[in-house]
């Protein structure tokens, strides 16, 4: 299983920077970072930095979107950085949540999303491809190369991953979503013709090593709520029973809405009706051994790849007993 670790590009930059420095040192693979460009810092001019700091870190967002940037402008951004750095980004990329509300917005459609990752792909390769009716090709990308993989939940969501995407992006550890998600995936490539082995399933969330799992809890429960953002889109397409689990959408009956001001934050109060249980499911907690014990349930499950939110009071602890204990064992 590889491993990668999530920040937000909170300013200082040099902070983001040297987190990720810390995240290579102790054996992560992968750097993302949030986009959303209201919220925080342009994280794209931080890549560049992160790039020259780190040997051979693979750096992107977890998640972009196909609506705030022209996708010839999110193609060549990944191209030059690239060209630069030599192929060490990948895009993780969905309909658009806290990047698209906090400016008025809506979430794109997947219908959107599908055109919008076959383009940036097809730039950000050196490919021709028709974009706003016009052919276009960046005629300077040489040996260009660029994974997309899309953060989906929803059954049609999951469809398009399994028909089209690189990799998979599941914004929960709970191993009943995992093998539901993977499942509908794998699915979905053999459907299309692909070989469902070939997609990255990549499972994201906070992860807090430590004994005191009350403080753990507290510091974690804004990931429910930012989850909770999604299901509730889910809930409206779909009602609350059927083609969507359970386990994704009882927990957000309390739900009351929700302030972007926090987005991400421990200690959001948006996300007071997230109960201890769905920490619990959807995070990891606990010593050392408990992470080593989801991670390898969900590495049976066919996760390749885990990304770690590290947002939360003992980020250096949690990190450091990755590279040490956790990493390591599996």
């Amino acid at each position: 299983m590889d491993f990668g670790v999530v920040l937000q590009t909170d300013p200082p930059a040099r902070d983001v920077i040297a987190g990720m420095k810390a995240a290579e040192d102790n054996g992560f693979r992968y750097g993302w970072t949030f986009d959303s460009t209201v919220l925080w810092q342009e994280p794209f001019v931080i890549y560049s930095q992160v790039l020259a700091a780190t040997d051979d870190l693979i750096v992107g967002p977890m998640v972009t979107n196909p609506s705030t940037r022209d996708w010839s402008v999110l193609a060549s951004l990944f191209a030059t950085l690239n060209d630069m750095f030599g192929n060490r980004t990948v895009c993780g990329i969905g309909r658009g949540d806290s990047a698209r509300r906090v400016i008025g917005r809506k979430p794109a459609s997947l219908a959107t999303l599908g055109e919008a990752m076959a383009v940036v792909k097809g730039l950000a390769e050196g490919r021709e491809v028709i974009h706003h009716g016009t052919p276009v090709r960046i005629p300077w990308v040489r040996d260009g190369k660029l994974e997309m993989w899309m953060a989906a939940y929803g059954p049609r969501a999951l469809k398009l991953v399994g028909e089209q995407a690189d990799g998979f992006i599941l914004q929960t550890a709970d191993p009943d979503i995992a093998r539901w998600t993977i499942g509908s995936v794998r699915d979905a490539a053999v459907a299309a013709g692909r070989d469902p082995e070939a997609i990255t399933m990549c499972v994201a969330a906070p992860a807090y090593v430590g004994d005191d799992l009350a403080h753990q809890r507290d510091n974690l429960r804004w990931f429910g709520g930012m989850v909770g953002n999604h299901v509730a889109d889910l809930v409206a397409r779909y009602g609350d029973s059927g083609a969507v689990p359970k386990a994704l959408t009882d927990y957000i009956k309390d739900r009351e809405g929700y302030d972007y001001a926090h987005h991400g934050k421990a200690g959001n109060r948006s996300t007071d009706f997230v109960p201890d249980s769905i920490v619990d499911r959807f995070c990891l907690v606990g010593p050392a051994s408990a992470h080593v014990e989801r991670l390898r349930e969900l590495r049976e499950l066919g996760v390749d790849n885990f990304a770690l939110y590290l947002m939360h009071d003992d980020k250096d602890k949690t990190l450091a007993a990755y590279g040490n204990e956790i990493i390591p064992q599996t």
